[in-house]
């Protein structure tokens, strides 16, 4: 998917009390620059959900490639954010547009950020099962 990725992530989630019964409970949301990070992947994403749902043990292989500026192409970027915080919410959605039948089924994940001329977010998902019918 070319595109600059985005860089907030998972992690920006935000709690805010709300009362109920006049006690005060804890309630998560995203804020709006969160939102639009959920509506950018889902937009894109979107257009690439497989005909049939996984339903086994899968690899997902994604590779972050972020605008290189003065970094050489294709050199690996050790800045934030993290992998693991940029990982969640791309599951997350994928999860919601029907890739899978739950995130739990990815027990391969091979993550990598680099910087790069065209940026963008590369996804592979892999069946381990052997099933050729995903």
């Amino acid at each position: 998917m070319p595109m600059i990725p985005p860089t907030k992530t998972h992690q920006g989630k935000k709690i805010r009390i709300i009362y109920v019964n006049g006690k005060p409970k804890p309630q998560p949301y995203e804020p709006a620059e969160l939102q639009a990070v959920r509506t950018k992947l889902t937009a894109h994403l979107g257009q690439h959900v497989p005909p049939k749902k996984y339903t086994g043990a899968t690899r997902l292989l994604v590779k972050w490639c972020f605008p290189n500026g003065k970094h050489p192409d294709g050199s690996y970027k050790t800045t934030k954010p993290d992998t693991d915080n940029l990982q969640k919410m791309l599951k997350d959605v994928m999860t919601d547009l029907g890739y899978w039948t739950d995130d739990a089924l990815v027990a391969s994940e091979i993550i990598e950020k680099f910087w790069a001329k065209l940026p963008g977010i590369y996804v592979s998902i892999e069946d381990l099962e052997g099933d050729d019918d995903d």
